[in-house]
């Protein structure tokens, strides 16, 4: 069933999606100093292509400069890419269909605000 989610969520949002954190990745990466924030962007990028059959823990050695990152997060990229999710789930909650896959789109917009300090791993 994983796997049958996972290839509607990506036809209808998860490429999208994708792309939006890559492009995140990629402008934190040139910065310097964000280059935390890009590897952060990436690895949610491929959590947004394939969500189904994963979750997102904390991490237990996260600490103050998580903290702090994360603040700096939500103000540069963070609210973007939530609301990239609110657009992206409000047409998957108009067909039946779409409907877990609107649910799995707002279950992701904790880590695209707060994405330092979790980690995603299988639900197994």
């Amino acid at each position: 069933m994983n796997t049958i989610l996972n290839v509607i969520w990506l036809v209808f949002a998860g490429i999208w999606l994708a792309l939006g954190y890559v492009v995140a990745g990629i402008i934190c990466c040139v910065l310097i100093v964000t280059i935390p924030f890009g590897i952060a962007s990436f690895r949610i990028a491929g959590y947004a292509l394939w969500p189904f059959g994963r979750t997102v823990v904390d991490k237990p050695r996260a600490g103050a400069f998580s903290t702090i990152g994360n603040v700096i997060w939500v103000i540069v990229a963070g609210i973007w890419l939530a609301i990239g999710h609110v657009i992206t789930a409000i047409p998957l909650f108009v067909s039946i269909i779409g409907i877990p896959l609107g649910i799995a789109n707002l279950k992701m917009i904790p880590i695209s605000l707060l994405p330092l300090g979790k980690e995603i791993v299988p639900t197994r």
